[in-house]
């Protein structure tokens, strides 16, 4: 679900705050209108705006995506805060997997992991996210089990389910 926004604004606000200041700024925001901020991109200052959100029972709809950025319209005029353009989307079946929350959360479920720094010769692994704790995830890789530290998490996303 996408929905898009144009809009002719500029401001200092998201050159000098970045990404982090964004997701501060949104987050909170979503979370009172029940919805969780996956992620929030801005390739350019001042351009495309894209924000991806979810929510836990059922997944976002396409009125979810309007609601959310007819609200967020509003509150970057009040904020100041420069962007062409606006889309609001789900974070898609392969979702990231960003906050320990994440991880907790789908425990059980296939993930794809990419790792900073290369465990055994490998940064690239897929496997069933067994545990997450203390900042150690577990996976089980062709029924082996594999520890990783959070820390060394470049990028881990859902692997999709077909059928």
């Amino acid at each position: 679900m996408l929905a898009v926004m144009q809009v002719g604004l500029s401001s200092p606000f998201f050159i000098c705050g970045g990404v982090m200041l964004l997701f501060e700024l949104l987050e909170p925001t979503l979370a009172g209108m029940g919805y969780e901020l996956v992620e929030v991109e801005q390739p350019s200052p001042g351009k495309l705006l894209r924000v991806f959100v979810d929510k836990q029972d059922g997944g976002i709809t396409l009125e979810d995506c309007v609601a959310i950025s007819n609200h967020l319209a509003q509150l970057l005029v009040v904020e100041n805060v420069a962007y062409s353009r606006l889309e609001v989307s789900s974070p898609g079946l392969d979702r990231p997997l960003k906050k320990k929350e994440d991880f907790l959360r789908y425990q059980g479920e296939m993930i794809r992991v990419r790792l900073r720094i290369p465990c055994d010769g490998q940064k690239n692994f897929v496997g069933k996210l067994h545990t997450m704790q203390n900042d150690i995830l577990t996976l089980e890789i062709d029924g082996e089990l594999r520890q990783i530290q959070l820390s060394n998490v470049d990028r881990a996303r859902l692997v999709p389910k077909f059928g």
